[in-house]
């Protein structure tokens, strides 16, 4: 051809329709070559196939891991892990929680000892291929210590992104689907009339949602002396809990804040796991009149197989999962729809890449997210929670935590509480970062956290 200037159309016209198939087989990526084009359609200086960097990769230098540490921290007295991944490109950095409150110090082992000599060098916007190496990295795919790094890394490598691209990590994720994030605060007491009177504090404060204990975990009865201490069995300070009479106070503390605080406000109930499954049947049938929001945890992973017995006994809510450590524990469950709320610890499960998994998987199923969100997780672990949230369609409702003036300190940049609703403060990434010399100040501890609990007789109550 004469006209090495000739578009793609100006060709088709000359062609036709019936010749065009076969002779542009040949024709366009001459006329490419002769532009000096290569196949993917850029530009090259030489006017030759330029093979160092992929045409979608064009934009953006490759930046790669440069160092993976550890930070552990307790501002405010829970124990705190913080993974750090800091990038070839100066100045560049993610952080991520990784926080495994009673076991901290062996998380912090496994981030230092084994990330680095895994993850340096490698691409850090390859962020689902690095979460699924690491994830079978050590052959076994389950266990709460390796999986907290897992999820500290690929939450610092999601913030690197937003960083890199300048957004919001919600932004990468597909959006916003909320103005902010819908949260429950816990409202506490001795008795069914002081948990009802700290509901409406928290009502007043703007929460629609209020999750009530009475002294705690099943706590109310740990006053009394049981049989075990006066046996001089177990530790002295191993907690007893009466797991028969907890199960009929908790109708009565429901009844007393219906009739206190009104219909408006939603209750939630958590049962950690420590009631036996026809007791929970039981008290689950009392507690439908009052209308719960969810019942949290009624099962534990000993006794998840009796979760349809306990859906086909009673209309009530319930959330599930802040003790599965892989993303395949909810599948079954959330497919059969055997509970309503993702009780998902984000920093648990692996991270953000896999929690987006699990929602997804729930928004087909009519099951909502319901993040994990004590005050042992990191601010920077609520604000991945809390960018999950903004984006997904099936989110129910968060678990929110005050934080104290000396951990904003440490953290700048924390998620903020208005009116009961959670606030991202819309920097690039996670939007979170950490004062590494104040944390320092605030060293992690060898805490095994209190988890002893007893029967009368001295028997071992599983959480």
């Amino acid at each position: 051809m004469k006209n090495s200037n000739l578009n793609r159309r100006q060709l088709m016209k000359m062609l036709g329709l019936g010749s065009a198939g076969s002779l542009l087989g040949s024709a366009v990526p001459t006329m490419a070559k002769a532009n000096g084009r290569n196949g993917a359609g850029d530009l090259s200086p030489s006017g030759s196939r330029d093979k160092s960097t992929p045409s979608y990769a064009a934009g953006l230098p490759p930046v790669t891991i440069r160092s993976v540490k550890a930070i552990g921290t307790a501002p405010q007295g829970a124990n705190l892990v913080i993974v750090k991944v800091e990038t070839s490109e100066p100045g560049l950095y993610g952080i991520g929680c990784a926080t495994f409150t009673q076991r901290a110090e062996v998380v912090v082992t496994a981030i230092n000892n084994y990330l680095p000599d895994f993850c340096i060098g490698k691409d850090v916007d390859n962020i689902e291929d690095l979460w699924q190496a690491t994830f079978v990295s050590s052959y076994w795919r389950n266990g709460p210590v390796l999986n907290n790094a897992l999820s500290g890394l690929n939450q610092a490598l999601w913030d690197i992104k937003g960083k890199r691209a300048n957004m919001p990590v919600y932004q990468l994720l597909g959006g916003k689907s909320r103005f902010a994030v819908d949260c429950y605060a816990h409202a506490d007491g001795k008795t069914p009339e002081e948990v009802a009177t700290n509901v409406q504090k928290y009502m007043d404060q703007g929460f629609r949602h209020v999750r009530i204990q009475q002294g705690g975990y099943g706590s109310l009865y740990l006053a009394q002396q049981p049989d075990f201490k006066d046996a001089g069995f177990g530790r002295a300070t191993d907690d007893f809990m009466d797991a028969r009479a907890y199960v009929k106070a908790v109708p009565k503390m429901f009844e007393v804040v219906r009739k206190t605080c009104g219909e408006q406000v939603e209750l939630l109930h958590d049962t950690h796991e420590r009631v036996q499954p026809q007791d929970m049947i039981n008290m689950c049938k009392r507690l439908e009149e009052f209308d719960p929001y969810w019942i949290e945890d009624p099962l534990t992973p000993e006794n998840m197989h009796l979760f349809p017995q306990l859906r086909a006994a009673t209309t009530v809510p319930f959330s599930m999962g802040e003790l599965f450590n892989n993303q395949n524990e909810f599948i079954d469950y959330m497919t059969r729809r055997d509970f309503d709320y993702i009780r998902c610890h984000v920093s648990q499960i692996g991270g953000i890449t896999p929690a987006m998994k699990i929602a997804h998987l729930g928004e087909f199923f009519n099951v909502k997210s319901g993040w994990h969100g004590p005050g042992d997780v990191s601010p920077v672990g609520h604000a991945a929670q809390c960018h999950i949230d903004l984006n997904i369609w099936n989110f129910g409702i968060q678990e929110s935590v005050f934080f104290s003036d000396q951990l904003v300190e440490v953290f700048p940049g924390s998620p903020t509480l208005k009116k009961g609703y959670m606030y991202v403060n819309e920097a690039p990434g996670l939007g979170v970062d950490i004062n590494e010399k104040l944390a320092a100040k605030y060293p992690i501890n060898n805490n095994a956290g209190k988890w002893t609990i007893r029967k009368r007789d001295g028997t071992i109550i599983r959480p």
